[in-house]
C-alpha cells in the first residue's frame, strides 16, 4: 500500500503554498519547532480490499494564537476534503471526516493547536508473493 502520510503531506505542502500559506507540513514534530506547522500521522485504519487502503489520519495545526491555529486547521481541513483524485501517482477515492476540529493545546509547550481526524480511501498496489 502507498504511504498515506507521504501522499497527504506532499499534497498539503503544494496546496498550502498555492493558497498563499507556505506552512511546513510534516509527519514528526520538528526541532526546533516553528510557530506554524501542520503534522499528519497515521493512527490506524483498515485495508478495504486487496488493492485499497482506508488509513485513519490525525491532522494537527499549530500556530501563534488560538485563532490562527483554528484558521489554519480549517484551511487544511478544506484542502484535505479536496484531495480525491490522483495525488503523487496514487489514486485517492474519498475522504471521510471521523473527528471534527478540536482545540488541543500542546501538552508540553502549551502552544495553540487544533486537530481533526479523517479516513482516506486510496488505491494501493498489488504485490505478488514469490
Amino acid at each position: 500500500m502507498p504511504d498515506a502520510v507521504a501522499v497527504v503531506t506532499g499534497y498539503l505542502r503544494t496546496a498550502l503554498a498555492a493558497a498563499g500559506e507556505p506552512v511546513s507540513v510534516v509527519s514528526r514534530i520538528p526541532s526546533p519547532r516553528p510557530d506554524r506547522f501542520v503534522r499528519v500521522e497515521r493512527v490506524g485504519g483498515t485495508r478495504a480490499t486487496p488493492v485499497s487502503d482506508r488509513p485513519r489520519l490525525d491532522v494537527h495545526a499549530w500556530a501563534e494564537t488560538e485563532a490562527a491555529a483554528a484558521d489554519l486547521a480549517e484551511l487544511v481541513r478544506a484542502l484535505v476534503h479536496a484531495i480525491p483524485g490522483v495525488r503523487g501517482g496514487v489514486t485517492v477515492y474519498t475522504v471521510r471526516e471521523v473527528g471534527g476540529p478540536q482545540w488541543l493545546p500542546d501538552d508540553v509547550s502549551g502552544s495553540p493547536r487544533y486537530a481533526f481526524a479523517v479516513e482516506v480511501h486510496m488505491r494501493g498496489f498489488v504485490t505478488a508473493m514469490k
